[in-house]
């Protein structure tokens, strides 16, 4: 009769060596520093990858706006080019040789500028100076060496397509729109961050209050152990009433240990959350804190969620490039109509040097001028009214999304202020049935140490003391999360944990 009690405490004794290690990893000590959320999400926002590297998007995006304003910056060009060209024999008397072909060494020198691109026209202006020397071994030659100096100023102006102020700053604009887009997908990233390291830091206190649980039902069916072997010397249980409790004890500690591991593994899915590597060791205290905001009103909450939902947001910006890229496609419908102008002046040519070249430009000189018009346009302009019907049509899926996006917008917060509203009464339910639960274990116990009930009774009491304490946590943690859900969709996440985004 006693080898399947022997086997039993054998298999509880086993039981103990293997909970040893883990109990104090999940209890921790009272006097161990505790461990907030707010200190969670610090290190999560400092330490996160995908945080990091939404960052260098942003970074990335800045860099193309100075891309794009550099185009307009101004371009200085310099050139020397020396040429020299040296005929075989002379063919004519007037080359101006005689037992030698002509012979000319030419250098030329110019400086230039492009200026900044003309923003209310988007026409371009450029300025261009030389100075030259040509030598020759013709006597017909007037100076030999010669010297000369010029400038020269040219216009290039489009008339219809790509001319005006948008076209000269539509990629700036665009560019932008981009780093608002990437500001918005950072502060996207910020927000689903935070409500992740919320859900993992709830889920670690959840392990933890459920290891706290089994330990107080592995306590109380310990009693109950005790108290049966006591009872069965004095005659008053039997054998079974300490198998029983012996049985309860061992499923316990079974549920126990498996608890110490979902702890466990549960801390580390918090550790790699906020990116805290030292996963061989334990967090400290964690805990609930309480929940005093009331019920939310789904009113206020689908506004503030529209005025600051990244999603929305940046959607709404997407839309603003789209228009630009529209705009473009509509003047590129254009044909191409460019007014050309050239204006020059040249100077003397003297044989004294590059110095008096240059003194005689202003007083001493010759000028020439031109003006033009190019015109060009594809016939029937097929690729460009394609291009303007998908810059069209994607304004029109965009649009599309935007709507989509706020009708999903819309329903996600009423699903989130329903669940607060829910998990709000839920918690308060559950507690009451804790307490209810904990006071007919008390009863039924008190009953039990009286004589007036089973063991059996008592066991099932404590199960439904268990399972009360189960369902009001599991109410504490789904209330939350719904909170938590509810503040990444209005953003009010930032502003609760007072993070400031980079500008």
């Amino acid at each position: 009769m006693f080898r399947p009690i022997a086997r039993v405490s054998q298999s509880l004794a086993i039981l103990a060596a293997t909970l040893a290690p883990l109990a104090g990893a999940e209890n921790t000590p009272a006097n161990q520093k505790s461990f907030t959320l707010e200190e969670a999400i610090g290190i999560a926002l400092q330490n996160n990858f995908n945080l990091r590297t939404q960052a260098l998007t942003v970074d990335n995006a800045k860099e193309s706006l100075a891309i794009q304003e550099a185009v307009a910056d101004p371009t200085i060009t310099a050139s020397t080019n020396r040429s020299v060209s040296q005929a075989a024999s002379t063919t004519s008397r007037l080359d101006g040789t005689a037992s030698q072909g002509p012979r000319s060494d030419n250098t030329t020198t110019r400086v230039g500028a492009t200026l900044p691109r003309i923003s209310a026209t988007n026409g371009t202006v450029s300025l261009t100076a030389n100075v030259t020397r040509a030598a020759t071994n013709s006597t017909n030659a007037l100076f030999n060496p010669s010297f000369g100096n010029g400038v020269s100023a040219n216009l290039s102006q489009p008339l219809l397509r790509d001319a005006g102020r948008r076209a000269a700053n539509a990629a700036i604009e665009r560019a932008r729109l981009g780093i608002t887009v990437a500001s918005i997908g950072y502060k996207s990233s910020v927000l689903q961050l935070i409500s992740d390291t919320e859900n993992a830091y709830y889920n670690l206190v959840a392990a933890r209050e459920s290891y706290r649980i089994r330990q107080l039902s592995l306590d109380r069916y310990q009693l109950l152990l005790d108290e049966s072997q006591a009872r069965r010397k004095s005659g008053v249980a039997t054998d079974l009433d300490v198998l029983t409790a012996e049985v309860n004890v061992a499923n316990a500690r079974r549920a126990l240990i498996q608890q110490g591991q979902t702890v466990r593994d549960t801390e580390e899915r918090l550790m790699n959350t906020i990116n805290l590597p030292a996963f061989d060791s334990t967090l400290g205290a964690v805990s609930f804190t309480d929940y005093t905001d009331g019920a939310p009103n789904f009113s206020q909450s689908y506004k503030q969620a529209r005025e600051y939902y990244p999603d929305t947001l940046s959607a709404a910006e997407t839309l603003k490039q789209l228009e630009i890229d529209l705009d473009t496609a509509r003047r590129n419908t254009l044909p191409t109509l460019d007014l050309t102008a050239s204006l020059g002046y040249t100077a003397r040519a003297t044989n004294q040097g590059y110095q008096q070249a240059i003194s005689n430009l202003p007083n001493d000189h010759g000028n020439n001028w031109s003006m033009g018009l190019n015109y060009s346009m594809p016939w029937g302009r097929n690729a460009d009214k394609a291009r303007y019907r998908q810059a069209a049509n994607n304004i029109s899926s965009q649009k599309i999304r935007i709507e989509q996006l706020e009708q999903q917008l819309m329903m996600n917060v009423r699903q989130a202020v329903r669940a607060v509203e829910t998990n709000l009464a839920a918690v308060e339910i559950a507690a009451k049935a804790t307490e209810l639960a904990s006071r007919q274990f008390d009863q039924q116990k008190a009953r039990y140490d009286a004589g007036l009930s089973t063991s059996r009774i008592v066991v099932q009491f404590q199960e439904d003391l268990e399972t009360a304490r189960f369902n009001e946590l599991s109410a504490k943690v789904a209330l939350r999360r719904a909170v938590a859900e509810l503040r990444r969709l209005e953003g009010s996440s930032l502003s609760r944990y007072k993070v400031g985004l980079p500008k």
